[in-house]
């Protein structure tokens, strides 16, 4: 748990020092996840940590969001509460809120479980849905704020989770999924690769584009991945690393 624990609270770390170097009327600013702004994000960021701290202390807040019929509604109470409050306080109720994530998971076996939206996971698969959101909701931010931002080898956990999500992404489209195989090139020529041997179902290229593609902040028509076979071609239309 030590490597994606650290890597978490890094991701977490870099955008909390980014918003501090913003003035104030910048957080109502429209990010490229619209309609919300830069406040609506850190609010929805900091509802999720409360959620999950719940959840890891064996609350039912997360049962409310498994029978809900419309999630989008859900996220819009945070929005709405974030909206009430001053900037200043978002961000402090987002950073003690994910406090209340790291420690207690700094204390469990990476294959504990936690209960989750879709279903129990594992204690690491946990952590790393946390930084693959901070990671996703920081580009909104940061192509916001024109800020050039440099990948780092954290992007290693979006790819994974992006691969690991893909049997479900492709069950919510309604496809059928069968294993496919993920070769990419991440920050300093790193190799990052998922997915069996032998499977003729390929996705490679830049594991830049790959992490976008899983959190749908680039469409399939703007990566530059190279890819074979049919099940391929139905995993880079519809992944999707979140739920």
């Amino acid at each position: 748990m030590r490597d994606i624990l650290s890597d978490l609270v890094a991701e977490q770390q870099f955008l909390d020092q980014s918003l501090q170097r913003i003035p104030s009327k910048i957080w109502d600013t429209v990010t490229s996840n619209s309609p919300w702004t830069v406040r609506d994000t850190i609010a929805h960021l900091a509802d999720f940590e409360d959620l999950g701290a719940d959840a890891i202390a064996g609350g039912d807040g997360v049962k409310e969001w498994q029978n809900a019929s419309d999630l989008e509604e859900m996220r819009k109470r945070a929005v709405k509460k974030g909206r009430d409050m001053r900037f200043q306080d978002v961000i402090e109720w987002w950073r003690g809120a994910r406090a209340r994530v790291v420690e207690p998971l700094s204390h469990m076996n990476g294959d504990d479980r936690v209960e989750w939206i879709a279903g129990d996971m594992s204690a690491r698969t946990f952590a790393t849905f946390r930084l693959m959101e901070t990671w996703m909701h920081g580009l909104d931010i940061y192509s916001t704020l024109r800020l050039e931002v440099e990948d780092t080898p954290r992007i290693r956990h979006v790819c994974w989770l992006g691969w690991k999500t893909l049997p479900y992404a492709l069950k919510q489209a309604g496809e059928h999924y069968e294993p496919v195989r993920i070769e990419v090139i991440g920050p300093g020529y790193a190799k990052w690769v998922y997915g069996p041997a032998d499977s003729d179902q390929l996705i490679k290229g830049s594991a830049s584009d790959w992490a976008r593609l899983a959190v749908q902040r680039i469409a399939p028509e703007d990566s530059r991945l190279k890819v074979i076979g049919d099940y391929a071609e139905k995993a880079i239309r519809h992944a999707q690393a979140f739920l």
